[in-house]
């Protein structure tokens, strides 16, 4: 009786676990989805805020508002911006030193013109927050390793009782409860890992199905990367700029300092916001006092200038894509 219902409790426990990692992944993914409205959203969904700042470069190039020569250093040439974010760009070119591509492209990512573009998208349901992903992520890894360490637990319960005169061998009782974590666990973590939800993918496709033949510099790269730019040289400017980690000259600090992106989820009200993972869209912390996820739209909130302090992972918008 005493294996009946410690078999029962395993089967509890997992269910428990399951539920909640199912409700954890729902919740993470849930939104009321829609379309795309420009460009720059495209850029987010396909590569964070990098790409956004990569496809805007690209359009303010082609239509002569910026200038962007060897070795990486912007001029401002023309008449004035028509996009928060390109708003963002004269700015943080403005306060530059030097001009230099890299420097700027690391500002502007992470201005909230940029930031809030990523917010706007995780609220409609398009795109997951590094900080509930991560969240999701980490209960899978937890119900999926648990489930297997208790397989091995089991066997030790059972050799323990095999004169007791159990009729099924309580490893047999409970494996199925724990293929179930196992299976459920894997399932889940790799819908979790995807940055970009159903319905984000969804309006992507759309997007793309609405300009078939559209081929400005800023909607390649924003949809295809900087592997698509047409112009050989600012293709390469750009390239090297996204590989340029920051360095001592850019934060202040004596070792290089590689920024991750995307400062999503504000703490507490009031000055961090934190989170963390690879590629495109990890978190930054935000300097105390700033707030790089302001309430404001994207198509509104330039004017505040406030940065990401250093972190741990670097970008490049030149390559992958969720």
């Amino acid at each position: 009786m005493g294996m009946n219902l410690l078999a029962a409790l395993v089967y509890v426990a997992v269910l428990a676990s399951v539920i909640t990692l199912i409700v954890r992944l729902s919740n993470s993914r849930s939104g009321s989805g829609g379309a795309l409205y420009d460009v720059p959203e495209a850029a987010f969904l396909r590569g964070g805020p990098a790409r956004v700042v990569d496809s805007v470069l690209a359009t303010m190039h082609a239509d002569g508002l910026i200038g962007i020569g060897g070795p990486g250093i912007v001029v401002p040439l023309g008449p004035g911006p028509r996009h928060p974010v390109e708003q963002a760009v004269l700015a943080e070119l403005a306060a530059a030193p030097h001009g230099a591509l890299h420097t700027l492209r690391l500002a502007v990512m992470r201005h909230p013109s940029v930031q809030e573009i990523g917010n706007q998208l995780a609220a409609r349901g398009l795109l997951v927050t590094p900080a509930a992903r991560r969240g999701v992520v980490r209960w899978a890894m937890i119900q999926g390793f648990g489930s297997f360490a208790m397989i091995f637990v089991s066997v030790f319960i059972t050799v323990g009782s095999f004169y007791t005169g159990e009729p099924v061998p309580f490893v047999l009782k409970v494996l199925p409860a724990l293929g179930f974590g196992i299976v459920s666990a894997l399932i889940c973590g790799a819908i979790a890992a995807g940055r970009v939800t159903g319905a984000g993918q969804r309006a992507l496709l759309s997007y793309r199905r609405q300009f078939p033949y559209r081929t400005d510099a800023g909607f390649l790269v924003a949809l295809r990367g900087l592997g698509a730019l047409p112009d050989p040289e600012l293709q390469a400017q750009l390239i090297t700029a996204a590989r340029m980690p920051r360095t001592s000259a850019d934060s202040g600090s004596g070792s290089t300092d590689l920024v991750a992106v995307w400062c999503a989820g504000i703490s507490g009200g009031g000055g961090g916001c934190g989170g963390g993972g690879g590629g495109n869209d990890g978190a930054s912390g935000c300097s105390s006092g700033s707030n790089c996820s302001s309430s404001s739209s994207s198509c509104s909130s330039s004017s505040s200038s406030s940065s990401c302090s250093s972190s741990s992972s670097s970008s490049s918008s030149c390559g992958s894509s969720s």
